[in-house]
């Protein structure tokens, strides 16, 4: 893969944030068997593929149509993972992956695949990769399969999902998502600052 491909699967990782999401995983199935959390596994990541899928194929036409340009998008998108990073740095341990869920509730749905997977910093990062005056077809082809590969390397995290916690524990989990958060800001900057040049406010810097 080019610098580039590397950089956007690592923006995509990032975003979906499997490691971040065990925790959550560990916490919405505690109640259930063995069996029950590898359907419930399963699920989620297929519930989040389609809605990412829907935005990878359909995402940029719904731009064009509201008449909203890639580089005001870019920037807007930047704002949000910056948000959306920020997040993961300060957020309060643990505290959001209590709760409980009404008798016949499908944890798989809800927070599992939205808005823990298909979150809008994920939605957000996939349309700008897929945008048609950016990319070509293939290019928007393999990012819809590192896509896919980054929801089955989901699955198989949340298959073994306890035992990775056991390893890493409370602390190494926050640490590990909050490094996380701090690569999506930095990431975050970087979409702002294209957008920029690309609506001609501001010349591109070299790297």
């Amino acid at each position: 893969m080019s610098p580039e491909q590397i950089s956007n699967f690592l923006l995509l990782f990032a975003v979906i944030d499997p490691i971040g999401s065990i925790p959550l995983f560990l916490s919405v199935t505690r109640h259930f068997s063995q069996a029950q959390k590898s359907i419930i596994a399963l699920k989620a990541v297929l519930y989040s593929g389609l809605i990412l899928g829907l935005f990878l194929l359909i995402g940029q036409q719904v731009l064009s149509a509201i008449g909203i340009r890639l580089g005001a998008f870019q920037i807007a998108g930047g704002l949000v993972l910056f948000l959306f990073g920020v997040q993961m740095i300060l957020k309060p341990e643990q505290e959001e992956f209590g709760g409980n869920y009404e008798s016949g509730h499908d944890v798989a749905v809800f927070p599992l695949a939205i808005p823990s997977l298909a979150n809008p910093g994920a939605l957000t990062a996939i349309i700008i990769l897929t945008d048609h005056r950016q990319h070509s077809y293939s290019e928007q082809l393999f990012t819809g399969v590192q896509v896919l590969v980054i929801l089955i390397i989901t699955w198989i995290l949340f298959r073994l999902a306890h035992y990775i916690y056991k390893v890493l524990g409370v602390n190494g989990t926050n640490v590990l998502v909050r490094i996380i958060g701090l690569l999506i800001t930095a990431l975050s900057v970087e979409i702002c600052i294209e957008g920029l040049a690309t609506l001609g406010w501001l010349p591109l810097p070299p790297e």
